[in-house]
């Protein structure tokens, strides 16, 4: 009897096990610098169990008529910004309701997830944390979410009141440390905490195994940030080159942005301007700002030993453009399509500590795969066409084929 009933739940579980699914792809680029004609790969139970040349036969999903690449990351967004229905940048007193608040975050994920980017690192809010969860319940679909929830900007609390905010925020389910370490740029981007200070909060992330990551603008703050052991920059619109080679020698992690953030205020200027410092004198540092932006990506990805990670900024109105820096760094910074490809997968997924989940194409990764037309490996223009969407070996975006 016993034996007949653990038959009996065996051949009950194999039969609730879904089917693998195949997908065939045209070309597939592996995360990695790798590129291969032709493959088939074999997804199981959300995750990539095989990829081997295709050998004729039926597949579950055919793209031999598109390239596959891993799910792209975005390593610094804000995801719940969003325009209101007035045609403003929502604000904590315009009227909306919780509800409404909920809606736009809600479109912000679906058009980044439909936009190629299953991963991103959002920094900026505490709704992060309902948005990342109830994503991550299948209650709305969205990319994967690491944030910060709201980062720590005051330079007024000692370093103990400091470490304890760090503390209040691990607690509050944050999956890294956000710190504002320098002034905007408008105001040259001066250093803001101390460096006592900045000891202090990622002295404390660090003991409680979270990453810090520092918005500095200024050579001045980076190197700040770099000798009090922090692990990632943000920004460094004013970095120099000395400041950058400080940060390979101990390992800090770069983010610097190309343009999209700041031609998203520039072009829409009417959502933002008479809204906190969205001032003329912050528009017209943003024009500047631009070309200086340039060079900084350009020479960021010349320093010998620095990670330079992939990250947009995207605040309301850029979220499901999150591609369009890849191509800025390509035409204007002089990056090679496959390594701009590389950063927004392999090297952002390392720099986020999820190296051996997502960002590359292999057994054992999470299915978060994307097929576009064309070869982004050669040319960058092709991540805008994006035309197939999985995360977690499900389909979210399927357009047919070309």
């Amino acid at each position: 009897m016993r034996t007949l009933l653990a038959s009996l739940l065996l051949s009950s579980s194999l039969a609730a096990q879904p089917a693998p699914v195949t997908i065939r792809a045209g070309r597939m680029l592996d995360g990695l610098g790798g590129a291969r004609q032709d493959v088939v790969l074999t997804i199981s139970s959300g995750r990539i169990t095989g990829i081997a040349p295709y050998a004729g036969g039926p597949v579950s999903y055919d793209l031999s008529g598109l390239t596959v690449l891993p799910g792209l990351i975005d390593a610094h967004v804000h995801e719940t910004y969003y325009i209101n229905s007035r045609g403003r940048l929502h604000t904590g007193n315009d009227g909306d309701s919780p509800a409404t608040e909920a809606y736009g975050a809600a479109a912000n994920a679906w058009a980044t997830l439909r936009a190629g980017f299953t991963t991103v690192q959002s920094m900026g809010s505490d709704e992060d944390r309902d948005l990342r969860d109830a994503i991550a319940s299948g209650a709305v679909p969205g990319p994967r979410i690491l944030t910060s929830l709201e980062p720590i900007t005051d330079a007024s609390k000692t370093p103990e009141e400091l470490r304890a905010m760090v503390r209040a925020r691990k607690a509050a389910g944050a999956d890294l440390i956000k710190l504002f370490a320098s002034k905007s740029i408008r105001d040259g981007g001066g250093q803001t905490m101390s460096d006592a200070q900045l000891a202090a909060l990622c002295g404390e992330a660090k003991a409680l195994g979270l990453r810090s990551v520092v918005h500095a603008h200024s050579a001045e703050s980076m190197r700040a940030a770099a000798l009090a052991g922090c692990d990632w920059v943000e920004h460094g619109i004013f970095a120099t080159q000395d400041v950058m080679s400080l940060m390979a020698e101990r390992g800090v992690i770069f983010g610097p942005q190309c343009e999209l953030v700041f031609r998203n205020y520039l072009d829409n200027r009417k959502w933002f301007e008479g809204i906190g410092n969205y001032n003329a004198a912050g528009f017209e540092a943003m024009e500047r700002a631009v070309p200086l932006a340039h060079a900084g990506v350009r020479a960021a990805l010349n320093t010998t030993g620095l990670t330079v990670t992939y990250g947009t900024d995207a605040v309301a109105g850029a979220h499901g453009r999150n591609g369009e820096d890849l191509a800025c760094r390509v035409n204007q910074s002089g990056e090679s399509p496959m390594h701009a490809v590389m950063s927004a997968t392999s090297v952002n997924a390392r720099a986020m500590g999820l190296g051996d989940r997502v960002g590359t194409l292999a057994p054992g990764f999470e299915a978060d795969l994307v097929a576009v037309a064309g070869d982004p490996g050669r040319d960058v223009a092709a991540l805008a066409q994006v035309r197939f969407v999985m995360k977690g070996g499900r389909v979210y975006r399927d357009d047919g084929r070309p």
